[in-house]
């Protein structure tokens, strides 16, 4: 089977840790060379790739653990809290058992990293989506460094190349995961290894943790920001009064309360008809999707392409300046508002998108996207949603036209929008340095791993060979 060769994870030491003393040629180019007392095995003679079921013994009633893709994490964890009888899974389900390593096969999962080593599944046994490769390992090789191979560099990179099907849903074949070349020390170093990698990435791991805290206190201090601004003003002494809603309180005394129907030219929902599941090139017709207002900034290349056959509904064409409001969508990103800059011909409002046009000397467009994410507004939206599940949540157009709004006039409300972008601007720089020291923690982690299980570094005296 031939294979890519990968973007090399590392050809020297990371860090402070020691090469060991003697080297051979891998006889595989991208592995180059491994310790000397090493040997390299196909993954097929380290595993039992994909094992039959074996299900007989087990009887109907008895419970499993339950682990559809967004059970699994992409830090190896698992979410256990979902069960099923085996008679529930017996058919159409992957099984797998306490130590197998399970790993994504599907874009975009596998690359980025979604896979776990099974531990403490109820009574010994899971069942999850197809979607998965189970690897269990045999007499001779550690489960941990098993799972650890499969974070490396060299098998992420290549079984990505290997993928195979539609643009939409590519996956690595079976034949890839049997044949990938392991580098593969003796049973005792193996563990040695896993227990060294385990302490390390669980350091980084706890780092990582403690940014992404920031960066959600970050969060949180950019929305007090906002709501704060957009409710009580930018003047800590100006004269307050009552709003005349009680989960509003004061509001400045010149604001006046408004309902978001007496600031509009018009409200429309779009149009949905069954789309190709591809984005449209350049001049084609596309129907949005609607991801494309999540986070603010309108983005254009959330949308499908309309079939040749159909004739687009030249009314919902998308226009620069355009207010777009998602409609339906989780309870989190429900109400997401973004204006249309310029933006490319050919795009087709769809029927979980309202557009509104305001009127200018009434609202500022940029005040109200800002004012949409405001908590006031967000508890409104909340409060009225409907739908069955936070998965799908759904606002109606009378829950839109009577948002209740503090407004100031348009001259105050440009102001307040020119203070919120000054502040926000630094509160999003320090949370982009702080991503980026995440990326980079990531990065070393994954070298870190790559190293270890290619013999680049000798980490025996810093690991336990227990089996």
């Amino acid at each position: 089977m031939t294979q890519t060769k990968p973007t090399p994870a590392t050809t020297q030491p990371v860090g402070k840790w020691k090469p060991y003393l003697t080297y051979k040629d891998s006889g595989i180019e991208w592995l180059g060379e491994i310790p000397a007392h090493w040997e390299v095995k196909r993954l097929k003679f380290n595993c039992n790739i994909n094992p039959r079921p074996g299900l007989q013994n087990f009887p109907d009633d008895l419970e499993a653990s339950f682990l559809p893709m967004e059970c699994i994490g992409e830090d190896g964890s698992l979410l256990l809290d979902r069960t099923r009888t085996v008679e529930q899974v017996r058919q159409g389900y992957t099984n797998f058992q306490d130590n197998d390593v399970i790993v994504a096969k599907i874009t975009p999962c596998f690359e980025n990293g979604k896979g776990a080593l099974c531990e403490g599944l109820l009574n010994g046994i899971g069942f999850g989506t197809t979607e998965l490769h189970v690897l269990r390992a045999n007499r001779e090789s550690q489960p941990k460094y098993i799972y650890y191979l499969t974070k490396s560099h060299s098998f992420t990179e290549i079984g990505a190349a290997m993928m195979y099907g539609s643009a939409g849903q590519k996956r690595v074949p079976e034949e890839f995961v049997k044949n990938f070349p392991v580098a593969t020390p003796p049973l005792t170093e193996q563990c040695a290894i896993a227990a060294f990698l385990d302490r390390e990435t669980s350091k980084i791991n706890t780092l990582i943790s403690k940014k992404e805290h920031l960066i959600e206190l970050l969060q949180e201090k950019r929305a007090a920001l906002i709501s704060q601004a957009v409710t009580k003003g930018l003047d800590a002494n100006v004269a307050m009064k009552d709003s005349g809603i009680e989960w509003l309180g004061e509001i400045p005394a010149h604001w006046e309360m408004k309902r978001l129907k007496f600031c509009l030219r018009s409200i429309e929902q779009g149009w949905s008809p069954s789309c190709e599941n591809r984005p449209a090139e350049a001049e084609e017709w596309g129907v949005l999707k609607v991801g494309c207002v999540n986070g603010v900034k309108f983005n254009p290349d959330e949308n499908k392409a309309l079939p040749a056959e159909l004739v687009p509904l030249y009314d919902f064409e998308i226009k620069p300046g355009d207010v777009l409001i998602s409609r339906a969508n989780t309870r989190e990103l429900l109400g997401s508002t973004s204006i249309v800059p310029e933006v490319r011909p050919h795009l087709l409002l769809c029927d979980k998108l309202y557009r509104l046009r305001l009127l200018p000397e009434a609202l500022d467009a940029t005040y109200f996207v800002l004012a949409m994410g405001s908590s006031t507004v967000r508890f409104q939206l909340e409060r009225d949603a409907t739908g069955a599940s936070n998965s799908m949540q759904n606002i109606s157009q009378a829950t839109i036209l009577n948002l209740v709004f503090p407004l100031p006039d348009v001259a105050e409300q440009q102001a307040i929008t020119a203070y919120i972008g000054r502040e926000t601007a630094k509160i999003d720089a320090l949370i982009s340095r702080i991503g980026e020291a995440i990326e980079k923690l990531k990065e070393y982690s994954i070298a870190l791993i790559s190293a270890a299980v290619t013999g680049k570094i000798d980490v025996r005296e810093n690991g336990s060979a227990e089996v």
